[in-house]
């Protein structure tokens, strides 16, 4: 294993501090419970925004905390659920009195975890909503769910949401926003090797040279079928039908497409993705509206990438191009 850490036990917490460093005009970090706030919040008559989960996916969360985005997130160690009470923390250090909204991935722990938060909230005063994230389309359940798995859908309603945040919406209406966005989301990766935890010190699983892996999840999870190393056109085809069917997407639908590296793409290969991703979309005269190509969810520096899909109406698209100004994604400010 080569690695850039001191200990496997100190990688979560230093680089909290690097956070914290590097971006101190946006965000301030807390430890012990460890949990990453916006550095003006709470944000009077404004809905409070947290996120959370297994450290390991930078930037998500924590790179997502900022104006137009998150209020907070809660990074657990790598690949683990953060606990209650990293979450309840960060659920009153936004509270602002117009309520909090939870975005969970559709994670066990994850889920767990954030339920019993809102319930420690709830005791003490703060109205607690939750959206539960779903749009890996590749496998049902998974060994860390029950349904299908909360990948790239995740990032794009941390953005869409945190603009309504920022233009006053309520927590009803953020809500209503928040499960439109999943319902109207799709997404499904691949990978081409594996990654390594660093407590682990070796691949989370084996994947020959000449083979790929077709619905991975984000901790490494196997997923639809393993088969042998393609053509991108190929590869493209192999996570863009699924997708496509499920919903579905049809002719004339406007979209937002998301190319997004799994840690370990280069950014020259994901362009080259996002090509042939265009070219079958147009080919089913489907257009797309807004795009992000990029390593936004990541599992460590695992080779491979995912699509996510979202189909776009006025008011998605309204609050996609609202001003953002967060460590990994700005626009507008």
């Amino acid at each position: 294993m080569k690695k850039l850490i001191n200990a496997p036990e100190q990688v979560v917490k230093e680089a909290l501090a690097g956070m914290a460093d590097a971006h101190a005009d946006l965000l301030t970090v807390h430890y012990d419970p460890d949990f990453i706030v916006r550095a003006d919040a709470p944000i009077a008559n404004k809905v409070g925004l947290v996120s959370g989960g297994g450290s390991g996916h930078e930037p998500m969360h924590g790179g997502f905390v900022g104006k137009g985005m998150l209020d907070a997130a809660c990074p657990g160690a790598v690949f683990t659920s953060p606990v209650p009470d990293q979450m309840l923390a960060a659920t009153k250090a936004v509270s602002a009195g117009k309520g909090v909204l939870h975005i969970v991935k559709n994670y066990t722990g994850d889920v767990m975890n954030f339920e019993m938060a809102a319930e420690l909230a709830a005791a003490e005063g703060i109205e607690v909503a939750s959206v539960v994230t779903n749009d890996d389309v590749a496998v049902k359940d998974s060994l860390y769910t029950a349904g299908r798995r909360g990948v790239g859908v995740t990032v794009l309603m941390e953005k869409i949401v945190g603009g309504a945040a920022e233009a006053g919406a309520d927590l009803a209406a953020i809500k209503r926003l928040a499960e439109k966005v999943n319902a109207h989301g799709r997404s499904m990766g691949m990978a081409l090797t594996s990654c390594v935890v660093p407590h682990a010190g070796k691949p989370t699983f084996d994947l020959p040279d000449d083979e790929m892996e077709i619905g991975i999840g984000i901790h490494g999870e196997p997923g639809r079928t393993r088969v042998k190393v393609g053509h991108a056109a190929d590869i493209a085809a192999m996570l863009a039908a699924p997708i496509l069917e499920d919903l579905p997407f049809k002719q004339g639908d406007h979209v937002l497409a998301f190319v997004n590296g799994m840690g370990g793409t280069p950014l020259i290969e994901l362009y080259l993705m996002y090509n042939e991703l265009h070219k079958i979309l147009a080919g089913q005269g489907i257009t797309i509206s807004r795009r992000l190509i990029g390593s936004y969810i990541t599992s460590l520096e695992m080779a491979g990438c995912s699509f996510t899909l979202l189909k776009l109406d006025d008011e998605l698209t309204k609050f996609w191009d609202a001003p953002v100004l967060t460590p990994a994604l700005r626009w507008g400010y």
